[in-house]
Order: C-alpha cells, then sequence, then structure tokens
C-alpha cells in the first residue's frame, strides 16, 4: 500500500521545504532576529542633558553679549548726540557782542513797533516846540487825538492809492494849535509795513501841495473851523516805516480859495506846520540805543 501524499504543496508544520527561502534570504519557516539596542544608562542621559544645557547657555551669554554691545553703542549715541546740542545751544545761547546787522536790525524792528507799544501822548506829545517871530521858542499845543483810521478814509483820494498799494496799516492823526491859537495843524502818521515799503510809497506820492492828510476838527475848541477846504498847504516827511503828514490853516475858518493869490500867508502858518510835523517824524524815528550784547550790556 503506497504511503499517502499532501496535494497542498505547502510544508508539513514544523518542516521546511529544502532549496526554497524568503524574499529576505532567509530560510522559510524561520523567524528572523531584531537586533536590540543597548538601553541608555541613566549617567549617559544625564552627561548629554548637561551638554545641552550648557551649549544652550553658551548660546544665550553670546545673545545678551550682542544686545548689551548694541543698547551701549545707542546709549553712547545719545550721549554725544546730547552732548553736541548742549554745546551749540550754550555757544547760540551764550552773551555775545551784536554784529552790525543784528544792530541795525534791532533798530528798525524797535522804531517799527513805536506806534504800537507807545501810548498816544508819545506819538502826539501835549506840547511840540516850534520858533515864532523873531525865531522865538514858542510852543504848539495838542487839542485832541483822533481814533485810528484806515489809511484811505484819512487822505484824500489821489495819496489813497500809493498808500493802499504798498500796503499802508493804519494812520493816526492828532490837532494842535499854536501858542496864541490864530493857526490850527493836523499830524497824520501813516504806518507801512517797514521802510522800503515807506520809501515807495514816497516815490509814488503827489507833489501837489493842497491834497494830503485830511484834518480833524474838535467841537468847543478852536479847532472846529478847520476842515478840507481851510486848509493852506499840506506836506509830509518820511521817518523809518512812517510817512508824517501835516497841514496847516486859520483858526478863523478861512479857505485856501478866499485868500486872493497876491496875499501871501501868514508867515509863522506853514513853517509852524512843518515845525510839528518834523519834530513827530523825528521822535518816531529816533535810532534807539541799541545793547552792546545779545544778553545786555554784559558780553
Amino acid at each position: 500500500m503506497k504511503a499517502r501524499r499532501t496535494t497542498s504543496g505547502l510544508p508539513r508544520a514544523g518542516g521546511t521545504t529544502p532549496g526554497r527561502t524568503n524574499p529576505l534570504g532567509t530560510p522559510a519557516g524561520r523567524r528572523t532576529r531584531v537586533p536590540v539596542w543597548p538601553a541608555a544608562s541613566p549617567r549617559r542621559v544625564t552627561e548629554a542633558r548637561r551638554l545641552a544645557e550648557e551649549a544652550e547657555l553658551r548660546q544665550g551669554v553670546r545673545y545678551r553679549r550682542w544686545f548689551v554691545a548694541l543698547v551701549g553703542g545707542v546709549l553712547a549715541m545719545s550721549v554725544v548726540v546730547v552732548l553736541l546740542g548742549t554745546v551749540g545751544l550754550s555757544a547760540e545761547t551764550r552773551s555775545r557782542p551784536l554784529t552790525p546787522g543784528e544792530q541795525h536790525r534791532y533798530q528798525q524792528e524797535e522804531i517799527a513797533r513805536r506806534w504800537q507799544a507807545w501810548p498816544a501822548s508819545g506819538v502826539f506829545p501835549e506840547e511840540v516846540k516850534y520858533l515864532g517871530l523873531g525865531r522865538a521858542q514858542q510852543y504848539a499845543r495838542r487839542v485832541g487825538i483822533a481814533p485810528a483810521a484806515e489809511c484811505r478814509d484819512a487822505v484824500d483820494a489821489s495819496v489813497a492809492g500809493p498808500l493802499d498799494e504798498h500796503g499802508c496799516v493804519t494812520m493816526l492823526r492828532a490837532t494842535y494849535v499854536d501858542q496864541t491859537a490864530t493857526f490850527v495843524f493836523t499830524v497824520g502818521v501813516a504806518v507801512l509795513e517797514d521802510e522800503e515799503s515807506r520809501v515807495a510809497a514816497g516815490e509814488a506820492l503827489t507833489q501837489d501841495d493842497r491834497v494830503g492828510v485830511l484834518p480833524v476838527a474838535f467841537r468847543g475848541t478852536a479847532t472846529e473851523r478847520f476842515g478840507a477846504e481851510q486848509r493852506q498847504r499840506t506836506g509830509w516827511v518820511g521817518a523809518g516805516p512812517y510817512i508824517v503828514f501835516s497841514t496847516g490853516g486859520y483858526a478863523d475858518g478861512r479857505t485856501r480859495a478866499a485868500i486872493p493869490p497876491e496875499e501871501t500867508l501868514h508867515s509863522e502858518l506853514w513853517p509852524t506846520a512843518r515845525s510839528i510835523g518834523n519834530q513827530i517824524a523825528y521822535f518816531l524815528a529816533d535810532p534807539p540805543k541799541v545793547p552792546p550784547c545779545t544778553q545786555g550790556n554784559v558780553c
């Protein structure tokens, strides 16, 4: 009787098929061994951890040094900037002699603000000296001061144009009488923006002595009959940023047209009017005393 053969073609349990291997090169049916790594010892773990901490610490120290160096550089630059600023400020603010240009500018600015800085009685003194007959010294007395007016409203139309064109700021006016109350005079101060504007306006003004500042009369005084028709002559003089106009007439109300051409004006009338205007111009433009240093009298 023949032995029975298996038909599955598979090896019997516990056996192997000769000459056949698995894809890994080991005989089929035989288990492969996985290498086992030795476990790290606690000492090695501790050492590795220590080395990592030291590396991290060294890196932090480097970063800190860079940060400290950067902050130190910024602080050093700040100190240098502050020192330079302090030195520059000290050099700029310490007292030193004024240059000629600064002295001239100081005088111009002082003169230009007088019409506002001074009281009205400073611009128009209560009494103004003039020379009468026989060159006797006499005084014109101020009767009143008019409110400040627009330049175009205080002069004739032919004068208003040049003043407006060159930036006239305002017109200040006051009226005087001579020592005998025979003559009446109105003085007008036209305020220009600066001396250059005043010069330009003066060059454009007409030379007609019939036009100029309009008179200001005060009721109940010797001036109440003094109007535009009563002006006998008018004129002006420049001083700093100011044009000082003056006009004069008779207190009795005589008009210019009422005086025949062959009759001359009173010899004191126009010289007195001109003297009053010139003195007020002198007061306004008198050069102030300039301090020698930027902070006073000590450099």
